[in-house]
C-alpha cells in the first residue's frame, strides 16, 4: 500500500491518532513493535494559527518514529488551510522530522470537537467538509489525507457517496472508522460500509478500515473479508504495544505468536518509561505515563496496592523499583496464565 510515495508495504496495520495517547513515546514504541505508520495526537488549526505553544508541540516528531501524520482538526476554511501549511513544513516551525503525510481529523466524536462542527461534526456539513478538504490538499505539498466515520448518525451513513467526493478533490487515502458520530464507540463497528467503499469501482485510492481490530485474528479476517487496503488499530493498543508486532507476525506466517510473559510486559513498559523521560524530562514524562503504565499489567490479580503506586509516584527511582518487584511478584507467565492460577 501506498500513500503518495510513502510505501507501507503489503497489508499495513497503523496506529491511530488519539489525544493524550499517541504522543512522542508512544509513538516510537509502537513502530519499534511494528506499526508501518503512526500518527500524532489531534492538532488544533485554531492552536496553530494562535502560536500555542503547547500545539506547536504536538508536530514536533522524530526520525525514528517515520513514516508519521500529523493530524489535524478544525471547521474554519481559513485556519485549517494555514495549520496545514504549518504541518506540512513542520520540521521548520516546531522542530524535529516534521511529517511524511497531513492528516484531516473528520472522525473525533468528542462533544467538545464535534459540538464545535470540528471532527465527526462536520458529517453534518459534507459540502464544507468536501470545500476544506479541497483548499488543505490544494495547500499541502506532501499527500493529504483523511479520517472519517460512516456518517452522523444511523439515518446518514453518506460514507459511500462522501468517499467519492473526497477521493475528487485529491486525497491520498482514507480511513474510515465503522462507526457513525452518534454511536460514539459504543456498539460494534460496522465494516459492511466501508467493505462497499473498498469495492467501490469508482476508488482508486487505499482504503484503511478502523474499528474493533482487537487481535491478529480480526486483523487478518477483516482483511481477507473486505479487501481493505490497511487497517488502523486505537484502543486496542492502550498497554498492548506490541498488538502490531502480534498482527504483523501473524499476517505473515499464519502463526499467532505466544502470549507476552509478564516480565516482558514489565521490559517494555520500562523502554516506554525511559522513552518519555528522555522525550519529556521527569514531571512531565512520569506524569503523562500514568495512563499507560497501570495499563500494562490490567487483569494481574492482587494489583491494587502496586497500581497505585505506579500511578502516584513521582520518583523515577520508585517506579523502576516498582516495575522490578512486578517481575519478582508475579514472574515469567503470560498475563492470562497468573490470572488464571489465582482464579482457581
Amino acid at each position: 500500500m501506498k500513500i503518495g510515495n510513502v510505501d507501507l508495504g503489503e497489508r499495513p496495520v497503523l496506529l491511530a491518532p488519539m489525544e493524550d495517547v499517541t504522543d512522542v513515546s508512544f509513538r516510537v514504541l509502537c513502530r519499534e513493535q511494528g506499526a508501518a505508520m503512526v500518527y500524532t495526537e489531534f492538532v488544533s488549526s485554531d492552536g496553530l494559527i494562535r502560536d500555542a505553544q503547547k500545539t506547536i508541540e504536538k508536530m514536533r516528531t522524530l526520525p525514528e518514529e517515520s513514516p508519521v501524520a500529523i493530524q489535524i482538526y478544525g471547521n474554519i476554511p481559513e485556519a485549517m488551510v494555514q495549520a496545514a501549511k504549518m504541518a506540512d513544513k513542520a520540521e521548520t516551525i516546531a522542530g524535529g522530522h516534521g511529517c511524511e503525510i497531513v492528516d484531516i481529523n473528520f472522525g473525533c466524536p468528542v462533544s467538545k470537537i464535534a459540538g464545535r462542527g470540528a471532527g465527526s461534526g462536520m458529517m453534518r456539513e459534507p459540502d464544507k467538509m468536501v470545500a476544506i478538504t479541497k483548499a488543505v490538499v490544494e495547500a499541502c505539498d506532501k499527500p493529504v489525507t483523511v479520517k472519517t466515520r460512516l456518517g452522523w448518525d444511523d439515518n446518514s451513513k453518506i460514507i459511500v457517496e462522501l468517499a467519492e467526493r473526497l477521493q475528487d478533490v485529491g486525497i491520498a487515502a482514507l480511513t474510515i472508522h465503522g462507526r457513525t458520530r452518534c454511536q460514539m464507540y459504543k456498539g460494534e463497528a460496522d465494516w459492511s460500509l466501508i467493505g462497499a467503499v473498498k469495492n467501490n469501482p469508482r476508488m482508486h485510492i487505499p482504503i484503511i478500515g478502523n474499528g474493533d481490530v482487537t487481535s491478529a485474528e480480526i486483523a487478518k479476517e477483516q482483511f481477507d473479508r473486505w479487501g481493505v487496503d490497511g487497517i488502523m488499530v486505537g484502543r486496542a493498543s492502550f498497554g498492548h504495544p506490541w498488538i502490531f508486532r502480534e498482527m504483523r507476525h501473524y499476517l505473515d506466517t499464519g502463526e499467532l505468536l505466544p502470549p507476552m510473559s509478564v516480565n516482558d510486559r514489565v521490559a517494555l513498559a520500562k523502554r516506554h518509561l525511559a522513552l518519555s523521560l528522555q522525550y519529556k524530562g521527569d514531571v512531565r514524562g512520569i506524569f503523562e505515563m500514568r495512563r499507560h503504565l497501570s495499563c500494562y499489567f490490567k487483569g494481574l490479580p492482587d494489583f491494587k496496592d502496586t497500581r497505585i503506586k505506579l500511578v502516584t509516584s513521582m520518583d523515577v527511582q520508585e517506579l523502576y523499583d516498582t516495575l522490578d518487584y512486578v517481575s519478582e511478584r508475579w514472574g515469567g507467565e503470560p498475563l492470562e496464565t497468573v490470572s488464571n492460577v489465582y482464579n482457581v
